[in-house]
C-alpha cells in the first residue's frame, strides 16, 4: 500500500516536471508555427507514457538500485572499513573496485543509446568504425573511470585533481589523434551514461561514501558520474589511434609486398 501511494507521488511529481516542457513544445508548434497537431491522440498517449515511464523509473532507483548499491558496497568492503579510528588503505577495497568495473561495464554496453550511436557511425563509416569495437571501448571507459571514482573517494583524492588529469591526457590524446574521430570520442561520454548507467553509477558512489565514516557523501559520493562521462573520451581515442597504427603497419607491408 505505501508502495502505490509513493508511485503515486511520484508520477504527480514527474507529471508536474513533464507538463511545462511539453506545454512549450505545444504552443511553439500550434501557435508560433501555425501547424495543426496530426495525430493528437498519439502524441498525447506519448506524454502519458513518457511520465509513467520516467516516475518508474524514479520509484525504481529509489526503492531497487540504491539499496542495492549500499548493499553490494557493504559486502565487498574490508572488515575494518566501518572503523572511524583510521581510514582502511584503499588497496583494501579491490573487490568494490572489480564489482564496479565489471557492473558499469556490463550497463554502459546495454545502453541503448550508446548501441544506436554506434551502428549509426558504423554506417556513416562504411564500416572502418566497427560497431562492436566503439561500444567495447565506450564502455572500458565508463567502466575506468567509476573505478578511478571509487578509488577517489576511498583516498579521499579530490575530485578536481582527477578531473585535471583526465582532461590532460585527452588534450594530449586531441593533439595525436585522427581529427574525424575527436568529435565522437567527445561525445561518447554522453551516449554511454544514460538512463541504465548513472542510477547505478550513482548508487556506487553514494553506497560507498556513505560506509566510510569519515567521507561526507554530498562531498565524496557525487562527481562518479563526471568521470564516467569524460573517461570514455580517453579511451575512444585511444581505440582510434591503435586503429590508425594498426592501418599504418597495412599499408607498410602492402607497399612492401608491391
Amino acid at each position: 500500500m505505501d508502495l502505490i501511494r509513493e508511485l503515486g507521488s511520484t508520477l504527480g511529481a514527474t507529471a508536474t516536471d513533464v507538463l511545462p516542457v511539453a506545454s512549450f513544445m505545444l504552443f511553439m508548434y500550434c501557435v508560433v508555427l501555425r501547424q495543426k497537431l496530426a495525430r493528437a491522440r498519439n502524441v498525447l498517449a506519448g506524454l502519458a507514457f513518457v511520465t509513467i515511464g520516467l516516475a518508474l523509473l524514479l520509484l525504481g532507483v529509489d526503492k531497487a538500485l540504491f539499496p542495492a548499491g549500499r548493499m553490494m558496497v557493504e559486502q565487498l568492503s574490508p572488515s575494518n572499513a566501518h572503523d572511524g579510528a583510521a581510514d582502511p588503505k584503499w588497496t583494501h577495497f579491490h573487490l568494490i573496485y572489480s564489482f564496479a568495473f565489471c557492473i558499469t561495464f556490463a550497463a554502459a554496453i546495454a545502453e541503448p543509446t550508446l548501441f544506436a550511436v554506434a551502428q549509426r557511425v558504423n554506417e556513416l563509416s562504411g564500416g572502418a568504425i566497427n560497431t562492436w569495437g566503439l561500444r567495447i571501448a565506450a564502455a572500458s571507459g565508463v567502466a575506468l573511470g567509476v573505478t578511478l571514482g571509487c578509488i577517489r573517494v576511498v583516498a579521499g583524492i579530490p575530485l578536481h585533481w582527477c578531473m585535471a588529469a583526465v582532461f590532460t591526457i585527452i588534450i594530449v590524446q586531441t593533439l595525436t589523434s585522427p581529427r574525424v574521430i575527436l568529435p565522437l570520442a567527445y561525445d561518447t561520454g554522453g551516449v554511454s551514461t544514460t538512463v541504465v548507467t548513472v542510477p547505478v553509477v550513482a548508487a556506487l558512489g553514494l553506497g560507498l561514501a556513505e560506509l566510510l565514516p569519515t567521507r561526507n557523501p554530498l562531498l565524496d559520493g557525487f562527481g562518479m558520474v563526471a568521470l564516467a562521462c569524460t573517461v570514455p573520451a580517453v579511451t575512444v581515442l585511444a581505440y582510434a589511434q591503435i586503429a590508425m597504427l594498426f592501418e599504418k603497419r597495412a599499408r607498410r607491408r602492402q607497399r612492401a609486398q608491391d
